[in-house]
């Protein structure tokens, strides 16, 4: 079986890729800081997942990850992210630098590594986990937005590179998922109610929407996709005039009065 490599997969969506990818056929290498979580992900998967403790920020971390694999990935998953909240003008040094360190630098070690592993054996596969904050920008997500936006570039730079050398490179930009980081935000009745009012579709999203759309791009299905950012938000990011009135004084703006 072909591998894949999930990077953040001890919870959340990156756990519901890592068992989408089980079921897709993958012998599947859970990564995540945490151990203990990787593990349990792992042995919930069966016998063809295997856990690994990774530090993405470090490129001594994901070589030694790299080269204890049996193979190459056929597929990477950059899943792995943090977000540390707050106004740009009270922002800390050290809370943006992390947040790029692990977000946009941990992509990209993590992808450099596996790229060259999928060129050596004839091609693979790369999926980074975006955000619809890297579309439009929020207020008070600190370093998450930018990183997000630049994940979105360096998708577009390593899929214009690796693709003439057989590896795909696409992303997926969540929306207002209820899941992972963001379970918190969502046990709040009043502010789960208001987010969901201003997606088109009525409800929030699932890990197992995103996990369904990595799977997509992953596979034979999308294998003229390339450099392209799937956005997986329920319309959110194209519901600028959701809601806005319009006087029925202006019904007839345009119509021919002599028709």
């Amino acid at each position: 079986m072909a591998l894949a490599v999930v990077t953040g997969a001890g919870s959340g969506i990156g756990a519901a890729i890592a068992h989408h990818a089980a079921k897709a056929g993958y012998d599947v290498a859970v990564w995540d800081l945490d151990a203990d979580a990787a593990s349990r992900v792992a042995a919930g998967i069966g016998d063809n997942a295997t856990a690994r403790q990774v530090n993405i920020a470090s490129a001594e971390s994901v070589t030694q990850a790299f080269d204890v694999l049996p193979e190459p990935p056929a597929l990477l998953v950059n899943n792995a992210g943090i977000v540390r909240f707050g106004p740009l003008l009270e922002l800390s040094e050290a809370d943006w630098r992390v947040v790029l360190d692990v977000n946009l630098t941990g992509t990209f070690l993590v992808s450099r590594e596996a790229a060259a592993r999928m060129i050596a054996v004839g091609g693979g596969s790369i999926v980074n986990i975006s955000s619809v904050n890297g579309v439009s920008a929020a207020p008070n997500a600190g370093a998450y937005t930018s990183t997000k936006g630049a994940i979105n570039t360096l998708t577009e730079q390593m899929a214009l590179e690796w693709g003439p050398l057989g590896v795909r490179v696409n992303a997926v930009a969540p929306g207002l998922i209820d899941a992972g980081m963001s379970e918190p935000i969502y046990a709040d009745p009043q502010v789960r109610s208001l987010r969901q009012s201003r997606v088109p579709l009525g409800t929030l999203g699932s890990a197992e929407d995103i996990a369904g759309a990595v799977m997509f791009l992953a596979s034979d299905t999308a294998g003229y996709v390339n450099g392209q950012v799937l956005i997986v938000d329920g319309g959110l990011t194209k519901s600028a005039m959701l809601g806005l009135a319009r006087p029925q004084s202006v019904d007839s703006v345009g119509v021919d009065e002599d028709s």
